[in-house]
């Protein structure tokens, strides 16, 4: 009987023991739930410049720091950039692996189909870009039979892919590349190919930060607002509602306009109205 006691006690004891490191366990985790926040990874090409690029190893540009600003002071989230090539933005937004992404994204209707369009943050209109010394092309009439180098999957392949389809008895001539945009501007100022459909901050900047001078820009008229936006997957609602509130608020306190000048040289931001 006393075995059986003495047997009992020491249960006893462990259960009392047990209950308080499981009481100690769980005031620990509440206290780290309450301490955490939830990671967002946004991914991004890192290109083109002045909008995502590195400088000295580090992200920089004025969507990544639209982003930072974005989530700066948040106690509910904690951002975390993660360079990929063009495809694997969307392949990692389709996959959960990215919760966002900002590349100098514009609104298509497929898109919007597979993936949620934060409010815009930028305006950047389309632009058609040649050599000085081509007279050949003034306009968007004059791209049949002409070259030009794209990248699978951007607004302006798809602009073309479109146009070719339109024109099938003068397409023009599409090679395919996964070059950043400064080494295609490059390939086209050494004449590689005829012409260049892209934004017009994007080839501005090119055109100053590696001296080709011997390129000229045709603007191109648009009736669509040619905003940049950032993405985020599928399922983000809640945090798409962060987002939104905080461009709004980062808009009217005059940060996205402080960005645009320091990085755009100039004010490039949606209306006021279309942020929302």
């Amino acid at each position: 009987m006393k075995k059986i006691v003495k047997y009992s006690s020491l249960a006893a004891l462990g259960l009392v023991a047990a209950g308080v490191l499981a009481a100690c366990s769980g005031g620990a985790k509440k206290e780290g739930e309450a301490a955490g926040k939830k990671e967002i990874i946004v991914a991004t090409n890192a290109s083109p410049k002045p909008f995502n690029y590195e400088e000295n190893g580090e992200l920089t540009g004025y969507e990544i720091e639209v982003v930072r600003a974005i989530f700066k002071d948040s106690d509910k989230y904690d951002v975390k950039f993660e360079k990929t090539e063009w495809s694997g933005v969307f392949a990692g937004l389709d996959s959960d692996r990215y919760q966002m992404a900002v590349n100098n994204i514009s609104y298509t209707k497929e898109r919007a189909e597979k993936y949620l369009y934060a409010a815009p943050t930028a305006k950047n209109p389309n632009v058609l870009v040649v050599k000085k010394d081509d007279s050949s092309i003034k306009s968007l009439d004059d791209i049949g039979g002409k070259s030009t180098e794209v990248v699978q999957g951007t607004t302006s392949a798809k602009q073309l892919e479109d146009y070719n389809k339109q024109h099938a008895d003068n397409p023009t001539v599409l090679n395919y590349t996964k070059a950043d945009f400064q080494q295609i501007m490059s390939r086209l100022s050494d004449g590689q190919f005829d012409y260049k459909i892209f934004d017009k901050i994007g080839v501005e900047t090119v055109i100053k930060n590696q001296g080709l001078d011997n390129l000229k820009v045709i603007e191109l008229p648009s009736d669509q607002q040619p905003y940049v936006y950032p993405l985020l997957a599928k399922g983000q609602d809640e945090l798409k509602t962060f987002v939104d509130k905080r461009i709004q608020e980062l808009y009217k306190d005059g940060t996205l306009e402080k960005l645009s000048k320091q990085f755009f040289g100039d004010t490039y931001l949606p209306a006021e109205a279309d942020i929302k």
